[in-house]
Formats: C-alpha cells, sequence, structure tokens
C-alpha cells in the first residue's frame, strides 16, 4: 500500500489532539489506518489526572497493535478491547465516570486480500474509492442529528453523550463500540481510502466547497497536506470576512490517504 498522512493542530497555543497511523502487516499483504479525534474538554473538571493526547496516544496505539496483530476480532472487538486497556491504564487514577473523561471520535479501515473492513465513531469520516472512481462515505450521523440549540449548551450535550437517542464517543465503556458503524466491502470493490477528522471534513460539511467525491479527488492530486491548507485557507477567509460565530475557527485537522495496492 500507499499512504500519506497529515495534521494540523488547530491552535499552537494547544497541544494537537488528533492522532492517526497506518501500518503493513508482517506478511506484506494488507493493512490498517486509525484516525483519532480528541473532544476537548471544557476548562473545569473531567475527572482525569490525564490530558486528552495522552488518551488518544494510548488509545489510538492499541487500536493499531490490535487490529494488526488480531485478525481474528472483527473491530468492534477490536475497539472494544482497545478501550478496556486503556481504561486500565487510569482506572485507579481517575474517575472514569465522569461524562467528560477523556474520548474520542475515531474511524479506521483494515484490509488484506478479500475485503476491506471499516468502522467509525461519531464525526470521523471514511472515505472509500471504487475501481471506477465512484466515493462512498461512511459516516456516523448521530452528532449531527442533535438540534443545534442542544449543541450550543455542554450541559444539555452531555446529558446526550454515550446514551441511547444521542451519540456516541470512545471513553472508557467497551460497549459503545457495539454502536459504532462498521461494515465489510470486498477488497475488489475498494482501490483507495481515506481517513478524516471533522477539522479535515470541514471542506465538504462546512464550506461546501464540494462533495465527498470532489475531496477525494484533492486527496488524490494535492495529498492530505493539500486539503488541510485548503481547510485552512477557507477559514482565515471566513474569518476576514465576518463569518458566523464558532466555538473554534480552527480545529485540530487530519487526513490520511491509502491507495490499496
Amino acid at each position: 500500500m500507499r499512504t500519506e498522512v497529515a495534521t494540523l493542530p488547530g491552535s499552537p497555543e494547544r497541544p494537537n489532539e488528533d492522532w492517526a497511523a497506518a501500518t503493513l502487516p508482517a506478511s506484506g499483504e494488507g493493512g490498517t489506518v486509525v484516525v483519532l479525534d480528541g473532544v476537548t474538554p471544557p476548562i473545569d473538571d473531567d475527572g482525569c489526572v490525564h490530558d486528552v493526547p495522552w488518551f488518544t496516544a494510548r488509545l489510538g496505539g492499541a487500536l493499531t497493535e490490535l487490529s494488526a496483530s488480531r485478525p481474528d476480532l472483527t473491530l468492534r472487538e477490536v475497539l472494544a478491547r482497545a478501550i478496556r486497556r486503556t481504561a486500565d491504564t487510569h482506572r485507579e487514577s481517575c474517575d472514569l465516570s465522569h461524562v467528560r473523561t477523556p474520548q474520542a471520535t475515531l474511524a479506521m479501515a483494515r484490509w488484506n486480500a478479500t475485503s476491506v473492513e471499516h468502522l467509525v465513531l461519531s464525526d470521523a469520516a471514511l472515505l472509500l474509492e471504487a475501481p471506477d472512481g465512484s466515493v462512498r462515505a461512511v459516516l456516523d450521523d448521530r452528532l449531527d442529528r442533535v438540534p443545534d440549540e442542544i449543541r450550543r449548551s455542554l450541559e444539555a450535550t452531555d446529558r446526550l453523550r454515550n446514551q441511547q437517542g444521542g451519540f456516541f464517543t470512545a471513553a472508557a465503556d467497551p460497549e459503545v463500540a457495539r454502536h459504532a458503524v462498521a461494515g465489510t466491502t470486498p477488497r475488489s470493490a475498494v482501490r483507495a481510502l481515506a481517513a478524516l477528522t471533522d477539522g479535515a471534513t470541514r471542506w465538504v460539511e462546512l464550506f461546501g466547497e464540494g462533495d465527498w467525491a470532489d475531496c477525494f479527488a484533492v486527496l488524490r492530486k494535492e495529498g492530505p497536506h493539500g486539503l488541510l491548507a485548503r481547510v485552512r485557507a477557507l477559514e482565515a477567509a471566513d474569518e476576514a470576512a465576518g463569518g458566523p460565530f464558532r466555538w473554534k475557527l480552527h480545529d485540530d485537522a487530519t487526513a490520511v490517504f491509502a491507495v490499496l495496492l
């Protein structure tokens, strides 16, 4: 496979809370792509002595190791085990029952000679390109279904976090893996794929510069760095034009592009 990865922090004053990896199994066949977007907590207590980058690095590392070394596990099972493993590393020091305990959204894919598995949780995105050039977006739209008036309130949003009828993120409860959007596509039907955090999907979802096929075309022509540069330029132009207030003018943005050779 051939992979390209790019990430940009949302602010130079804050650490980048995204995490990404691409692996090639020792057999030389297949591969794995994992992208996480750490959920930025409010300034007040979240019950944990660790920061979000600590959490995404450990969860991302567990996801990468398990997805590459345990082909006998489904990606939902990989996610459940990775969440449990990560929770066990700070269960004694932190309040993992806190609604804002460190957590992340994620997108991942794993493929071999016959199939491509995918899993998406919350607002990350996975794009699958078919041999004919068509692009299918694998999305978890449950957060998008939450009304804007609720999302403007942290307290109201937290009441729907990891709850039936709300939306799900990877935090401390392995059971959320059951709610991930997951599936399998024949390997012959996928020639390339991309995994994006929501800072990168802004090109489509916030600024409407094109659809998912257009986004994939940018990745093919300009690579992940090109897509992220376009997003930053749009954000800067929006700010200069006095665009609508957003909680984050710039967000951590990460894109992984993989050609399945």
